[in-house]
């Protein structure tokens, strides 16, 4: 294959001209849209998924104001906190009026701390009332035993997106000496002289620069499995002297565990050393975390000081407008219950029952695959199979919405930046209240506004929000192809990943278990191994694809769109041609340099681009329908093609 003729959409040039589908599939169905599209000043990019979002926004950005109006348009409790939250967080002229005031309270509990034994006298309190702190706990189902919870250890976040900005990375420094700069104008604004904010924010990074060696980069934190490694609990805890862990995590949780799942082992062995000397670093990167992650909740002043930073890391060329700014942080704190409203109004039940009846479908077709797979054995197709019979199907919506969200009460007196420490609070509390209760498989992954999708290997369910479940990827309207083309597609690619490198580790019931033979699992590994070949370092947005990064979600591509044309070549009146084309308008886009560049680094799916055409030249039936021959651009040796399921 020729790679310089996938066609990047990076940046807001004109993109080359159309081709022919035997050339390039991506851009003889998008050539035109790249020439005339133009990303939103407020967005790093547009196309497939970014224009369903606009649309999700737009509309209920309408009927938020409608009920902000008249309150007679709400029709439950829920929605109506969440309609004063949108209002409080409206309210621009108390955050102005209140500037950083509302964050005093918290920064002076910080700069209270006068060595490591004060953070351990108040350690409890930091936590609940989410000071930034060198590590976080977490509860969630046991990988290994899914029927119950357990504590999770993690490492902080750096302040780049990924260890690779650290690394002689032109973009890598730039973006930090921005992030410093932003910060001492943000702190100034908060109520810090120049000289104090200048050393906060240079130790800061200081301290940042101390967790670099230490912690995953996003290429480890791609698989998956290894973020599992269970450490006798007192074993862990005694392990770190600066903090006394066991009796934190004894109070959080009210119970001794008998065993804490760190994520990052190396982090955690190297975490007195971290700590050794550094105390007053420490102490500048909570302020500097307290202060950056408040600057959305305070006044419009600090908001825009502050969020020079995210333009710098995206691209974009402003920041979302306030009203824009309130619906987001309304209908993300409110996320369910927002998405329950949504499903309810605009996703019907003809829709949802067509849906449904094609998710079987897949289902049946992949067990149909499995059974007639040339590579597998006897044993371990029954095992998949079973697996396969096992996945739980959420579609749309929640029939209820989850009962933490009747403990939210908004005070419309109490400034922003209060209620959503409050509902912050709380939602911790439930998350420690877990350790002592079963897991909740019904719980939904995704809210049904979030124009995304999902396969959880802990619950293996999959999860299909309504907000998704529209043209390009569904509609009434489409021809069956090009509904197998799109969302076709997309729910065999949630169905294969219960069958990749990540999630084939996992068994019927979410555990993290072997269920292979060991000469199955030796040939997958071969042919996932294909696959990363296949994608890396191919040259994109100035930067290289990494394969290994995003196998998983090739692995997940190219089982989707393989299952997805079988099923498409079951009706009569099948045109391939529209299939994938449809495959290839799903995955327009078109971004700024610098969130092409952060995705590539990040992002554990491939660039739009080689989604639709790899994944389409590995099909022989894209071959057939468009007569693609080795004189054309599209043509890949047939033994150089990779498929897996």
């Amino acid at each position: 294959m020729n790679n310089s003729k996938i066609i990047s959409g990076v940046g807001d040039t004109t993109v080359g001209a159309t081709a022919s589908a035997k050339d390039n599939l991506y851009l003889s169905v998008n050539g035109e849209w790249l020439k005339t599209a133009k990303i939103p000043s407020d967005k790093a990019r547009t196309g497939g998924f970014s224009d369903l979002d606009l649309e999700v926004e737009k509309q209920l950005m309408q009927d938020f104001d409608e009920m902000a109006k008249d309150e007679n348009k709400i029709d439950n409790d829920l929605m109506k906190e969440t309609i004063k939250l949108y209002q409080v967080a409206m309210n621009t002229e108390k955050l102005d009026a209140d500037g950083a005031k509302p964050l005093n309270s918290k920064l002076a509990t910080i700069n209270s701390l006068k060595n490591f034994s004060d953070i351990n006298n108040q350690l409890q309190e930091l936590v609940m009332s989410g000071v930034a702190l060198p590590f976080t706990i977490d509860v969630d189902a046991d990988m290994k035993d899914t029927s119950t919870n357990v504590v999770y250890m993690y490492a902080p976040s750096l302040i780049l997106p990924d260890k690779t900005y650290y690394d002689n990375n032109p973009s890598g420094d730039k973006l930090l000496s921005t992030y410093r700069d932003v910060v001492i104008k943000t702190l100034i604004k908060a109520g810090f002289d120049k000289t104090t904010a200048t050393e906060l924010s240079d130790n800061n990074i200081k301290f940042d620069a101390k967790l670099v060696p230490h912690v995953k980069s996003s290429e480890e934190w791609a698989d998956y499995t290894k973020a599992y490694n269970p450490m006798d609990f007192t074993e862990f805890t005694n392990k770190i002297k600066t903090f006394d862990l066991d009796q934190l995590i004894t109070k959080l949780i009210d119970a001794t565990p008998d065993k804490a799942i760190v994520t990052e082992p190396k982090y955690y062995e190297a975490f007195e050393q971290v700590m050794n000397d550094s105390f007053d670093e420490l102490k500048a990167w909570m302020t500097v975390k307290a202060v950056m992650s408040a600057a959305s909740l305070l006044s419009e002043d600090i908001r825009q000081t502050a969020g020079e930073y995210s333009k710098a890391l995206s691209g974009s060329a402003e920041l979302p407008d306030r009203k824009k700014a309130a619906f987001h942080k309304a209908s993300g704190i409110f996320s369910e219950v927002v998405g329950v409203y949504y499903g309810e109004k605009y996703f019907g039940l003809e829709a949802k029952n067509d849906v449904i009846a094609m998710i079987n479908k897949m289902v049946e077709i992949y067990k149909q695959r499995i059974n007639v797979n040339t590579w597998l054995g006897t044993d371990t197709k029954k095992k998949a199979i079973v697996k396969l019979e096992k996945i739980a199907i959420k579609v749309g919506f929640p029939d209820k919405t989850d009962a933490i969200y009747n403990k939210f009460k908004i005070d419309t007196d109490a400034s922003l930046f209060e209620n959503i420490a409050a509902i912050s609070r709380i939602t911790r509390q439930h998350n420690f209240d877990k350790f002592k209760k079963p897991v909740d498989r019904n719980e939904w992954a995704m809210p049904g506004h979030m124009v995304n999708a999902c396969y959880d290997p802990s619950r293996n369910d999959i999860t299909f929000p309504a907000a998704i479940l529209k043209a390009p990827f569904y509609s009434l309207e489409q021809s069956a192809s090009e509904n197998y083309g799109g969302i076709g597609a997309v729910i065999a690619h949630e169905i294969s990943h219960a069958f990749d490198n990540n999630g084939s580790q996992f068994d019927e019931l979410g555990n993290l278990n072997n269920w292979w033979t060991k000469e199955d699992y030796s040939k997958f590994e071969d042919l996932t191994k294909a696959m990363i070949n296949e994608f890396d370092d191919i040259d994109f947005a100035g930067g290289k694809v990494n394969g290994t990064l995003v196998v998983s979600e090739n692995v997940a591509d190219a089982g989707g769109l393989s299952c997805a044309l079988e099923a498409a070549k079951t009706h009569d009146d099948v045109n391939l041609q529209d299939f994938f084309s449809n495959w290839a308008r799903v995955w327009r886009v078109k971004s700024t340099q610098q969130f092409a560049e952060l995705l590539l680094s990040t992002d554990v799916h491939a660039p739009g681009p080689m989604r639709a055409n790899i994944h389409a030249q590995n099909m022989d039936d894209f071959y057939s329908a468009f007569s693609v021959t080795e004189d054309d651009g599209m043509w890949l040796a047939p033994e150089k093609r990779v498929n897996i399921w």
